[in-house]
């Protein structure tokens, strides 16, 4: 079960829900979400963070739109999605989940400081978080907005973990290629993990690009990577 709590903006309260381990106490994580919203895969896979024991922060990051959420089951869901999302402001998302960021860091009920996972969208996003905030670890599946960021790169020190299909019907082999290559430049404690076949959001079962394997896969390599540089 989830909690809705405010988090403060400048601009003011944005939604988000929490969900906390068996101990109500832990390392944390600030979950970013695709570009469908705070949906029910998200809210699953918080939900499987917190059962390994993480304190769970999900900001709802369409707040300043009209709608906050598309329904990936339905046959028009990429166009729908792919039209809310081009209606967030970049910059503003990112504050806002700074915010997020912030907010988590000083619960109660967190120790040390969090790391930030995103899946599409978030994964972008995530990638900028972590050039602005310094988190103890970043987990970015299949993030979208990475060749337009990766100036940021140098200011991304903290350990990270890349996850992508090699069949990514919106990151092709020559750029996941070129994103790897910078994020891995100078020795940067960073993995680039590929899994053969897989498409654009293969780790949502809610969607039709799922993909079993490789979202199996990629999660145990997730929580093996967490629990080495944010251990429960």
């Amino acid at each position: 079960m989830s909690t809705r709590i405010p988090v403060p903006t400048p601009d003011g309260e944005m939604t988000g829900h929490v969900w906390l381990p068996d101990g109500t106490k832990g390392p944390a994580i600030l979950l970013l979400q695709e570009i469908f919203g705070v949906s029910r895969y998200i809210q699953r896979r918080a939900a499987d963070l917190a059962d390994a024991g993480y304190v769970v922060l999900v900001p709802e990051l369409y707040w300043r739109l009209n709608r906050h959420l598309v329904d990936e089951s339905a046959p028009d869901a990429l166009e729908q999605a792919m039209a809310l999302a081009g209606q967030l402001d970049w910059s503003a998302a990112v504050g806002d989940a700074v915010a997020a960021f912030t907010h988590l860091r000083g619960m109660d009920e967190v120790h040390g400081v969090p790391a930030v996972l995103g899946f599409c969208l978030g994964g972008g996003l995530a990638f900028n978080v972590a050039a602005e905030t310094e988190p103890a670890a970043l987990v970015s599946y299949y993030g979208s907005a990475l060749p337009q960021l990766l100036d940021l790169v140098p200011r991304v020190t903290c350990p990270s973990l890349h996850h992508f299909g090699t069949d990514d019907d919106y990151l092709d082999a020559r750029t996941v290629q070129t994103i790897s290559q910078a994020l891995t430049a100078d020795g940067r404690p960073t993995r680039v993990e590929l899994y053969d076949g897989a498409n654009h959001a293969f780790d949502n079962d809610d969607f039709h690009l799922h993909d079993p394997e490789a979202s199996r896969q990629a999660w145990g390599t997730t929580l093996g990577f967490l629990q080495q540089h944010l251990p429960v």
